[in-house]
């Protein structure tokens, strides 16, 4: 017999259903969130994975088409890979997970979030985010939890608790929060400019409800919860450390490490594992995890320093960030082009402009958002950072960085009436060493600006760290970590924005949560590098946006006409508006409310076709005066195009002031001529006149 447990949360009842399905699951449990249903299960294998020296957790976040009554699009009709949704989610359940796993576990676990059903009143993410921890919780698995997530929006001034599909499109804030019962563990935002302040008291407001989650899980656990099985622990011995620093003494490492050059530093810790391998080499036990231990010492060594004698790798001050250097119109012919450059970390972005026909079309459980007319993409090729690797497309990593980027820029945005253009950025990483995902927003940012996107203000991204001591009010917090620094420490706390407030944040930690103080000083610290980066950097580089769009970006003419008009302007089976298309060469959209965007590259083309549109829509009245083609004769008149699908009569008497016996004395196919409106005829067709045309129109 299963058991069900319920509580209110945010107006809505969550119910869990423990033991009635996926019972050989190391633990499962079935979310029930509104009429939003998600099955959650989390299993370990036997054996630890041998060779590996990391913690081998996935997590998958399933949306199946059923659970909106959809059948899948394409040839296959099955749901295929992860769309990127899926797989932002699956990391912000990854997240505040990873750290409540035993550091020394080399068992893989998997996390499966499966979504059945889904109430647009409740947010599928939900369930899915608190029922991986409460998997996790109740089953064997070696796991410090439960944690719980929710999330925050902002509208008119009012904090929403996990707000719905439809508030999420209103909202100023989409704030996730997860939380431990005593700190707050993950944090990612997008925000409308958010004031620092008002964003903190957000994420408290979440952690209040989290604490409420949290007991009503305990509860769970108490009852249904598995005892924690044992495993083989993969930590490097103590004998091993002691007689590694009895060959390598620790100011002999420090020296190793401490350099602001990330090669130099790499050559030095080589050398020293090389001299290792040489002193153990009749110990195998030893050598399979040396450069486990090694990279321990590397590690033990920079937080002493940090910590104790704020002293960084680099040398640099705590709130010190790197070298600056940016600037824009690198490469030739593209729309749009920026680099910035933060010490060893370079990015290149290039912005390309396009019709809203080339919108990204969206396939997903989301029936609000079915495309998006911004994207920015990220790459981190292996040569950034001196390897050598093929290139199998992006991760979860690059997808990740590229969703941040977006997040961040997406509120600066001009509308579509502003700007009717499809945009797209992409994040080309020439070399990393620490936070390429800000410095991406730093070269989106001014390649936007350079292609003369008229966003309302520019955005600038940082990074810090964290390094934490034995308690919770030792801790030293840094402003742009690299490389090492994210490595070794126990934070990365990205936030974008502008000099008026937050557009973004993501936070990831490697402990146990942080406190309100840290959260605090990382936030207020953001705000001072990114407000130097801003006057500094960037707005030197290129002040505002260019006023137009550059040489080799497609030029777009807005029309606005009767809806009720659409069809004439489309044709039957799109006969006119294809017609126009071909005679004109330029791309032509109409949306619902009757805005017709033309786009092309030939000033002269967009004109025309735009003159081609007005006419077919515009009513005419007797006495005005058109241009047009001589496409039929017959015995009694000839038939005038003036626009594709527009014709009228030209009746023989009034071809010309003289008699005339046949209209081919006169026309012939093709003939341009200035024609006068006389009104309708009869038949309900247009009559025009050629010899009452005024002759200073002729």
């Amino acid at each position: 017999m299963y058991k069900s447990y319920s509580m209110e949360l945010a107006g809505r009842t969550l119910t869990v259903d423990i033991d009635r399905v996926a019972r050989q699951a190391n633990g499962a449990a079935l979310m029930h969130y509104g009429d939003t249903t998600v099955l959650s299960t989390a299993t370990a294998s036997k054996e630890p994975r041998e060779g590996i020296d990391f913690f081998p957790l996935s997590v998958d976040y399933e949306e199946k088409m059923y659970a909106v009554g959809k059948i899948p699009g394409g040839f296959n009709k099955r749901e295929g890979k992860a769309t990127e949704h899926a797989i932002l989610t699956s990391r912000v359940i990854d997240r505040p997970m990873r750290p409540l796993f035993p550091k020394d576990y080399r068992n893989d676990v998997t996390l499966v979030n499966m979504v059945m059903s889904v109430d647009p009143e409740c947010n599928p993410e939900i369930p899915a985010m608190l029922g991986s921890s409460l998997a996790a919780s109740i089953s064997d698995i070696p796991f410090d939890g439960p944690c719980a997530t929710t999330q925050v929006g902002l509208i008119d001034g009012r904090y929403v608790i996990n707000p719905s599909l439809a508030e999420k499109e209103i909202s100023d804030l989409q704030l996730t929060v997860a939380s431990t019962r005593e700190k707050v563990i993950m944090i990612e935002a997008g925000a409308n400019e958010i004031p620092e302040a008002q964003m903190i008291d957000a994420i408290y407001k979440a952690h209040e409800v989290n604490q409420q989650i949290i007991a009503f899980f305990d509860k769970i656990v108490a009852e249904c919860g598995k005892p924690k099985h044992s495993y083989a622990s993969c930590a490097v011995p103590q004998e091993l450390f002691d007689a590694i620093r009895e060959i390598v003494p620790p100011q002999e490492m420090e020296v190793a490490v401490f350099t602001d050059d990330k090669q130099t530093r790499e050559e030095n810790i080589r050398q020293i594992t090389e001299k290792l391998k040489e002193a153990f080499a009749d110990r195998e036990d030893w050598l399979s995890v040396l450069g486990e231990a090694v990279y321990q010492y590397q590690k033990k060594t920079v937080r002493k320093m940090i910590l104790r004698d704020h002293k960084r790798p680099d040398g640099r001050e705590i709130r010190q960030i790197r070298p600056l250097a940016a600037e824009v119109d690198i490469i030739p012919r593209v729309h749009g082009s920026a680099m910035f450059t933060r010490g060893q970390t370079q990015i290149c972005t290039v912005t390309t402009l396009a019709p809203l026909a080339d919108a990204q079309r969206l396939d997903g459980l989301d029936e609000f958002e079915t495309s998006k007319r911004y994207m920015h993409h990220y790459n981190f090729p292996s040569y950034s950072v001196g390897e050598t690797k093929p290139s199998r497309g992006p991760g979860r990593r690059e997808i990740g960085h590229g969703a941040l980027a977006e997040r961040a820029l997406i509120p600066v945005l001009p509308s579509e009436t502003e700007f009717p253009y499809a945009i797209r950025t992409v994040s080309e990483t020439f070399e990393s060493n620490g936070s390429t995902s800000q410095a991406s927003i730093c070269a989106s940012s001014m390649s936007l600006m350079a292609a003369g996107v008229p966003i309302r203000k520019p955005v600038a991204g940082i990074s810090c760290g964290l390094v934490t001591g034995e308690t919770d009010d030792d801790y030293i917090v840094l402003t742009d970590i690299q490389g090492l620094e994210d490595f070794f420490g126990d934070m990365d706390f990205k936030v974008a924005g502008t000099h008026d407030g937050i557009t973004a944040i993501q936070m990831d930690i490697k402990i146990h949560g942080l406190t309100r103080p840290i959260v605090e000083e990382a936030i207020y610290r953001t705000k001072e590098a990114r407000e130097y980066i801003l006057t500094e950097v960037m707005e030197k580089t290129i002040a505002q946006p260019r006023p137009t769009v550059g040489k080799y970006a497609p030029k777009i003419i807005q029309v606005q006409i009767d809806p009720q008009k659409i069809g004439d302007v489309v044709g039957q089976r799109g006969k006119t508006i294809n017609a126009i298309i071909e005679r004109t060469g330029v791309q032509i959209d109409i949306s619902d409310d009757g805005g017709v965007s033309i786009c092309g590259t030939d000033a002269r083309a967009m004109e025309e076709a735009k003159r081609m549109v007005e006419i077919i829509v515009t009513d005419f009245e007797a006495g005005q005066i058109l241009t047009g083609t001589v496409v039929s004769i017959k015995e009694f008149g000839a038939f005038i195009e003036f626009a594709p699908g527009k014709e009228g009569m030209v009746h023989i008497s009034r071809i010309a002031r003289e008699r005339i016996n046949r209209v081919e004395d006169v026309l012939s196919l093709g003939d341009t001529v200035k024609v006068i409106c006389l009104g309708k005829d009869k038949m309900g067709r247009m009559s025009f006149s050629m010899k009452d045309v005024p002759k200073n129109a002729r």
